[in-house]
């Protein structure tokens, strides 16, 4: 198993995708990039902590490819809008990958590339996972299929 950490605004809408995907073991909303040890969604919403809404994504790659579950991310967020993603805005919704090693980071910056060739504007960061990865509180994980909803700011769009 290996894991992938895709923050693309609210991680409610990125998690209820994976969750879906042939090959995902688990997804895990949670935070990561900040300052404070342990936050809590309020810290993050509220205290200017720093980290970011990210979702941990635990795959078999034997199963689903890293470019696979990366090109997923690109196709459910707005990856050209910068400080949140829809109606959710702050520094706690921008898009960004934090990678494992150097073939994440590579896979990512392949995507990217080939997004700005066909047009897109791409705001998303690349980020070093040598930071804490910290699971949200249990009343957001799985949050749409808690609660029977479809996500409202993350719908898939065909780029690749």
């Amino acid at each position: 198993m290996e894991n992938a950490y895709f923050a693309g605004g609210c991680f409610w809408g990125v998690e209820y995708h994976y969750e879906k995907l042939d090959g995902v073991k688990s997804a895990i909303s949670g935070y990561m990039g900040g300052h404070t040890l342990n936050p809590t969604y309020e810290d993050v919403c509220y205290r200017n902590t720093g980290h970011i809404e990210v979702v941990k994504v635990e795959f078999d790659p034997a199963i689903v490819s890293y470019e696979t579950l990366t090109k997923l991310f690109f196709e459910i967020h707005d990856q050209g809008q910068e400080n949140g993603q829809g109606p959710d805005i702050g520094e706690q919704y921008i898009s960004a990958i934090f990678y494992e090693d150097e073939k994440q980071k590579k896979s990512a910056e392949k995507l990217i590339e080939i997004l700005k060739d066909k047009g897109y504007k791409v705001v998303t960061e690349l980020r070093k996972t040598d930071v804490p990865f910290y699971p949200a509180e249990e009343y957001h994980q799985d949050y749409y299929f808690k609660h029977n909803k479809a996500p409202y700011c993350h719908s898939y769009e065909k780029k690749f």
